[in-house]
């Protein structure tokens, strides 16, 4: 996304008793916002801040405004009915993009405890008339054309926080050491601060000022962690403090007024983006009183607060700061958000570190900290840990103990997170870190009303959704699918017409149940607020999930590789969409005759082949595919030899890979071989192999490949000659370990079970000279590499203690095998090979 609410806003304030908790000079009393009948409240909260949005509840309920203006966009006021809409649960954002470039998108995420929802439900539920007052989105998400201003904005953004007071930083307010909570340090100098040093201490006060007001208060109030201060002046003084706490939005909006003198004002395009913003605020507030409202609630974050005070100035200033913005057509909706999402920690400017634990302390004002750790403990269960009650009674003494150490008004969440790590999770931070992600951030994900205004893809899959009873959920859920059943087929439809649609709100998994037939599937769902984004991006290929995948797949077949086609083509006979396959089809068969290229052919060839198997269970006709399988097999037969030979070693290696491809694919079309025509595509594959094998320019990795192959199809009876004949003197080394590498890559139970296979490799290694050994050991360890920890025990205890000759079975010295049991030999010659008797 381009933009997002006060990503780039200096962080807002959202009320606070005082600086320092206990000074009480600077309150007022809740019934004085608006007791002399002010024309215009200005409300400066803190968004998501869950003691803003009670102490702004309380003071609207002593204003009485007959209008309610909200930071936010002002084109979004058609959305706020939504707010009380059944079906509408918070956290939710507003989604505004562009429809012709959907990813030039901003969001404006709201959770429970967020002042500016509680404002609208308030206003709602009261019948007061509420809208939003910030730029329009309209606005906001146009593009800016460059100005003079853009060439001053790098040096802005390169000052980060922690570059304003390094030492030797030649810019005022740097070098100067603030001392602990950024105070003034104590006997700096003779005397104190010089009047140099005094000087540009205030200059870096300034820069913190602009950069964070929060921080800003906090290092005044003697604090070095801002949020620690704002727990203790605002989210918990509604615990255990006066019945009805004073009202912080005098004095925070007289704190912020100071800090904005202080603060510097960089002229950059983010600090004329700030200029405008306030500047619609101040236009909108007139406007409402040019209605005749007589009684206007502004509600903002803090920072603007003191820029909209009434009086206002004169009108024509921000007329000429409007006057020219740029506009762009722009949609809106509602879209389900998440706690996760709310954090800091992903990047958002105005959120809070703990949005799982704000939203504890909205819902649950009576007992938070033991209904917090009660809650804790449940989890930890969930997980198998053993927390009894005794551990839960134990960790809230424990965190109130703290807080009554560290004078704070009530735990807070530094004092439960010790007690949770020190009690409940007996040290363990890896349980700490769990409880911080599933509570302290949290994972709610929110719902928006089904009638909200949306994209018709968007619709359409919330429909399919519902009746294949799928949720839209922040954690991970796991979908094994069979099949056979019509529900879980249709899911599967689903989720294929997701894919070519390149949405990843279902992706394939993992199976953790061993299972080789096709009527199996395993997918993964996880929804992300941002595919909401993706919904829009793909609605410009159709109104429904078939009709935009349908869509999508045409649009592949126009301008998609031959090695696309065929891709397409398999996930087309997954997704059901019969049209766009046989068009696809067309397209693949014109352009699979026209490419030349041995490689384009060899890796098109195993999609094809999946897709004309895995139809079967599905009920699809794929006999089509058959024939364009045919025509890539002998292809790839007639131009195989030409296109391996010469090949260096990164060509070998992926053509190797491919060559495993093209073999698997032929096997599973030769398993059908009913609809074959005739044609024996495994036998003219393994000519073709045996033929390459042959050849005395091919690279080690490719011969020793094809030789395993053609071993495995027991179409060669002299695989010990050819293995000794690689592994014989005159031939370099580094060939030698590519040939044993392509021979056994990949498993090793023909080296296990063949003693004479196991012998000669043993004894090539063994007789390496020093100089050879150093140089292929990485290329044989390479190869061991690849099989699994069983198969290399199994072949150490082959090579440690080989197999003792066994006396030759009763029927070893017949002549030959029993009158009319010739059917019976490849049986008796495995059991004979697993018993030892041929080795």
């Amino acid at each position: 996304m381009t933009a997002t609410l006060d990503t780039e806003d200096p962080p807002t304030l959202g009320e606070g008793t005082s600086l320092r908790p206990g000074v009480n000079d600077l309150v007022t009393d809740p019934t004085s916002a608006g007791s002399g009948g002010a024309p215009v409240e200005v409300f400066g909260i803190r968004h998501h801040g869950p003691g803003s949005a009670r102490s702004l509840l309380a003071a609207l309920e002593a204003y009485g405004p007959d209008v309610v203006l909200i930071e936010g966009p002002a084109d979004a006021d058609s959305l706020i009915p939504w707010v009380t809409a059944e079906g509408t649960e918070p956290p939710v954002a507003l989604l505004a993009y562009a429809p012709e470039e959907p990813r030039v998108a901003a969001f404006w995420p709201y959770a429970v405890f967020s002042p500016e929802w509680q404002a609208m439900r308030w206003a709602l539920e009261r019948g007061v008339e509420v809208a939003f007052c910030d730029l329009p989105a309209a606005q906001v998400l146009a593009p800016r054309p460059a100005t003079l201003l853009d060439e001053e904005e790098p040096e802005h953004e390169a000052d980060p926080d922690a570059a304003v007071f390094a030492a030797g930083d030649p810019r005022p307010g740097a070098g100067v050491d603030l001392g602990p909570g950024g105070q003034v340090p104590p006997g700096a100098g003779s005397g104190g601060l010089s009047p140099e040093e005094r000087a540009r201490w205030l200059a870096a006060h300034a820069r913190l000022a602009s950069r964070d007001p929060l921080a800003a208060l906090a290092s005044a109030a003697g604090y070095d962690d801002p949020e620690r201060w704002w727990d203790d002046v605002v989210e918990l003084r509604h615990h255990g403090g006066p019945a009805r706490p004073a009202s912080p939005f005098p004095a925070l909006t007289e704190a912020m007024a100071e800090l904005r003198l202080l603060a510097l004002a960089p002229r950059d395009r983010e600090a004329d983006r700030e200029r405008r913003r306030e500047a619609y605020m101040r236009q909108t507030i007139r406007a409402a009183r040019k209605r005749g409202r007589q009684r206007v609630a502004v509600v903002c974050g803090a920072w603007h607060a003191p820029a909209l005070t009434w009086p206002l100035p004169p009108a024509v200033a921000d007329a000429r700061v409007l006057r020219g913005t740029p506009k762009r057509k722009v949609a809106l909706t509602w879209v389900p958000w998440t706690h996760q999402r709310l954090a800091t920690a992903t990047g958002y400017g105005a959120g809070v570190t703990s949005p799982g634990w704000y939203h504890h302390l909205w819902t649950a004002p009576d007992q938070p900290v033991v209904r917090w750790l009660a809650a804790v403990a449940h989890a930890l269960r969930d997980r198998d840990l053993p927390v009894s009650s005794a551990h839960v009674i134990e960790a809230v003494r424990l965190a109130e103990t703290l807080a009554a150490l560290r004078n704070r008004p009530m735990a807070g969440l530094a004092e439960v997170t010790e007690a949770t790590r020190a009690v409940l999770c007996e040290g363990d931070d890896l349980a700490v870190r769990f409880v911080t992600d599933r509570l302290v951030v949290g994972q709610a994900l929110g719902s928006v009303a089904p009638g909200v205004p949306t994209v018709p893809l968007d619709a359409d899959l919330q429909r399919q959704s519902r009746t294949l009873r799928l949720r839209r959920e922040p954690q991970v859920r796991t979908h094994d699918l069979d099949l056979r059943t019509s529900i879980d087929q249709a899911r599967s439809r689903l989720f294929h017409r997701l894919r070519l649609l390149d949405l990843a709100w279902v992706v394939p998994g993992e199976s953790t149940v061993v299972s080789q037939g096709t009527f199996r599937e395993v997918w993964e769902s996880q929804w992300q607020p941002e595919y909401a984004i993706a919904l829009v991006e793909a609605a410009v290929w159709g109104t429904t999930v078939e009709s935009a995948a349908a869509a999508r797949v045409a649009a592949v077949s126009r301008e998609g590789s031959l090695q696309e086609l065929t891709g397409a083509v398999e996930r087309c006979l997954l997704a059901d969409l019969p049209d766009a396959l046989a068009e696809l089809l067309r397209t693949l068969e014109a352009k699979a005759a026209l490419d030349a290229d041995v490689v384009h052919l060899m890796d098109a060839l195993p999609a094809l082949a999946r897709a004309e198997r895995y139809g079967d269970v599905r009920g699809t006709d794929t006999s089509v595919l058959r024939s364009v399988a045919q025509v890539l097999v002998l292809r790839i037969c007639a131009g195989l030899t030409l296109a391996v030979v010469g090949a260096g070693e990164d060509d070998a290696a992926a053509m190797r890979l491919r060559i495993d491809g093209v073999s698997a694919a032929v096997g599973l079309l030769e398993a059908r071989a009913d609809d074959a025509g005739g044609l024996d595509l495994r036998a003219r594959w393994l000519a073709t192999c045996r033929a390459t094998a042959d050849r005395a320019d091919l690279h080690g990795l490719l011969g020793g490949r094809l030789v395993r192959l053609l071993a495995d199809a027991e179409e060669l009876d002299d695989v010990p000659l050819r293995f000794g004949r690689a592994l014989s003197h005159g031939v370099p080394a580094a060939r030698k370990a590519a040939w044993v590498e392509g021979f056994f890559a990949d498993g090793a139970t023909l080296l296990i079970h063949d003693a004479e296979l196991r012998g000669l490799l043993d004894g090539w290694v063994a007789g390496l000279a020093d100089e050879e050994f150093a140089d292929v050991l990485p290329l044989v360890r390479r190869t061991f590499g690849t099989f699994s920890a069983a198969e290399r025990r199994a072949l150490g205890g082959r090579l440690a203690h080989p197999p003792e000759p066994v006396p030759p079975g009763p029927h070893a010295g017949a002549v030959g095998p029993p009158e009319g049991a010739e059917e019976d030999l490849p049986a008796l010659r495995t059991v004979d090979l697993l018993l030892g008797w041929r080795r």
